[in-house]
């Protein structure tokens, strides 16, 4: 069974730097993508940046240039570098092995102006 936890989410002003981290277990993590969503409310889940077994990165239009994603096989552990963060970066960001359904209880991220 995947599991998947979350954390490193907090309260931080516009402009401040957060950084998420997701442990995994259960599953081969060094050959699963993984990805990291957002849901903000009222709004659905969105997929923020994602990350391949051999490292290749993709992130969302809103997120390029100021998000990181990476990763630590050794740790089974997925991370996201949050910068220069807005206020419509506020959510709650979960992260999920790519091609699984199964999620952690995500990590509230709020950012105020």
């Amino acid at each position: 069974q995947v599991q998947l936890v979350e954390s490193g989410g907090g309260l931080v002003q516009a402009g401040g730097s957060l950084r998420l981290s997701c442990a995994a277990s259960g599953l081969r993590f060094s050959i699963n993508g993984m990805g990291w969503y957002r849901q903000a409310p009222g709004k659905q889940r969105e997929l923020v940046a994602s990350i391949s077994s051999v490292g290749s990165t993709n992130y969302a239009d809103s997120v390029k240039g100021r998000f990181t994603i990476s990763r630590d096989n050794a740790k089974n552990t997925v991370y996201l570098q949050m910068n220069s963060l807005k206020p419509e970066d506020t959510a709650v960001y979960y992260c999920r092995p790519l091609g699984y359904n199964s999620w952690g209880q995500g990590t509230q991220v709020t950012v105020s102006s």
